[in-house]
């Protein structure tokens, strides 16, 4: 049965909910047709205080619902079995598994445990079968719950691309991001860093580029994932942007393939949100933009509701076949909307006991 037609009302939680990430969480999930956020939790700094009194950094506002609700501190058994996690890597790592071992199932947009051979680092669209590593993870952890997580922002948008080109067995890619200010956090750079500025240095963000799309773009084998042998080199860099990581991509391929058979496979591609007409699914996971100079961050990165992968400027590239460029919301595909995409599968395909 597709999932619009399931009736969900879900209890959730957020933890960190009170950071940047935390914030799109709740923006997202008001009025989310299966979820309904009735728990929030963050640091004792935040505790105790209503939600609607503290500083609020997006343009959407808080719902009425979410601001009323009290902040909790960080007690695992407490609040709904379902939480989406925004928290930060210095605290994520214990206080995730902790949450997972008292019985929630742990949706998380932190770094923590994305490389852990027993937890999910999903895109729903291209490996929903690393699902099955979950009852690997409960019985070798002696966890009631469990943790699925989301990869780095841009690692998505790469892994989407490349997992549209699947079928044509891409073998080399060279890719420098252009990544946007709020990938950064709240408060982020300096202005002055910032300014009139690109800064060719993000600390770890090249190295989880390079192999988590490696593991995504992986195939599941009994109770492991057998990573990509895609070999990919990265760099990555910060410019003024607000929103939006801007992506040049060059990838050779083991197949010979024309520009308009990379057109149909960017066009074509679709996965098991589409197929189960998941809410927040992009009716199109990757859309390709005609105009010579899109996509563009300003013009382009709130549409399709931040969700799709925006790919452009495909042309032949003289070292490795083939270069185009791709735009993706950071925040939100690349941060709270991938975690609930997630959480929408899980509980569409009853993973979530």
């Amino acid at each position: 049965m597709p999932a619009d037609k399931r009736k969900f009302h879900i209890e959730v939680g957020i933890l960190g909910a009170t950071g940047t990430v935390g914030q799109q969480f709740a923006a997202l999930l008001a009025n989310h047709p299966w979820f309904r956020v009735t728990w929030l939790a963050a640091s004792d700094r935040s505790a105790g205080k209503r939600y609607g009194e503290l500083p609020w950094r997006l343009p959407t506002p808080c719902s009425t619902e979410t601001a009323r609700l009290s902040v909790e501190g960080l007690k695992p058994g407490v609040g709904p079995r379902l939480v989406f996690s925004a928290l930060d890597a210095s605290v994520a790592g214990d206080a995730e598994e902790e949450f997972a071992a008292a019985g929630h199932w742990v949706i998380s947009n932190a770094r923590n445990h994305r490389m852990d051979p027993l937890v999910p680092l999903l895109v729903p669209e291209i490996n929903p079968e690393h699902l099955g590593l979950i009852p690997h993870q409960q019985k070798s952890k002696g966890w009631t719950g469990a943790i699925a997580t989301n990869p780095n922002c841009s690692t998505v948008f790469l892994a989407m691309a490349l997992a549209a080109l699947r079928q044509f067995r891409p073998r080399r890619v060279l890719v420098t991001t252009l990544q946007a200010l709020s990938g950064a956090g709240y408060p982020g750079l300096a202005s002055l860093d910032a300014i009139a500025n690109v800064i060719p240095f993000i600390s770890g963000e090249e190295e989880k580029i390079e192999t988590e799309t490696r593991t995504i773009l992986g195939r599941f084998v009994k109770d492991f994932v057998e990573p990509s042998s895609v070999v990919i080199s990265a760099q990555t860099t910060r410019v003024p942007v607000i929103h939006g990581h801007t992506e040049t991509v060059s990838v050779e391929l083991e197949e010979t393939v024309s520009h308009d058979d990379i057109l149909a496979a960017f066009r074509e591609f679709s996965g098991e949100p589409q197929r189960l007409k998941l809410p927040s699914a992009p009716a199109q996971p990757v859309v390709y933009l005609e105009g010579a100079d899109r996509p563009q961050p300003r013009l382009d990165v709130e549409k399709f509701g931040g969700m799709a992968t925006q790919v452009g400027r495909l042309r032949a590239c003289p070292v490795l076949g083939h270069k185009f460029i791709l735009l993706g919301h950071n925040t939100i595909r690349g941060a709270a909307g991938a975690a609930l995409l997630n959480a929408e599968l899980m509980s569409a395909l009853s993973v979530i006991a």
